[in-house]
């Protein structure tokens, strides 16, 4: 009998070891996230360190403005579209409701725009990006509709609250990168 308890001791005891290494693992990570958010401010004014000139040498390589006529303005535009992606993508990793792929359309909407802001450096940037959103909208939108309305007819079938239809539906993968795998 002692042998019996002395195991369970020892598995209980490496448990709670596990346990308090994904606490502090958890811990770290939010912690990482928040200083992220918290920082969005300092990041954003970054473009004050770029040159007011056409072109700027950087150990990346030789960026040249050619609509925007400054470096300074390109990287103060491209700032303008990076910082909300940044905040949208932490939005959407750490959303625990049921509609956080909604979130999908604006990340797929400042993505393009920076992609445009940073390639193309053109004079009209952010006429016609409702047209590349179109497709991503005609595949979110119903499917938020159709999970809303399976949940909204369990409701009506049976007795139970909105959290616990809300973690019914919700996909919980176990990495950020396994967060990504699910939708490509």
């Amino acid at each position: 009998m002692d042998k019996l308890q002395q195991k369970l001791t020892e598995e209980n005891l490496k448990f709670h070891l596990l346990d308090k290494k994904s606490y502090n693992k958890k811990i770290f990570v939010g912690s990482l996230v928040a200083t992220l958010v918290a920082a969005t401010p300092f990041l954003f004014y970054l473009y004050e360190f770029v040159p007011d000139t056409q072109e700027w040498n950087t150990i990346f390589g030789k960026y040249e403005s050619k609509e925007y006529g400054s470096a300074n303005v390109a990287m103060w535009v491209l700032a303008m579209k990076v910082i909300p992606l940044i905040l949208s993508l932490v939005w959407f990793f750490t959303c625990k409701h049921w509609w956080y792929h909604a979130l999908l359309v604006p990340i797929t909407m400042f993505t393009f725009q920076c992609v445009v802001a940073l390639n193309f450096d053109i004079r009209y940037s952010d006429v016609a990006d409702i047209v590349w959103l179109l497709p991503i909208m005609a595949i979110i939108f119903p499917s938020i509709y159709l999970i809303r309305a399976k949940m909204f007819n369990k409701v009506n079938d049976h007795d139970k609250t909105m959290e616990e239809l809300e973690e019914e539906f919700m996909i919980k993968p176990k990495t950020i990168w396994g967060k990504v795998k699910q939708y490509f």
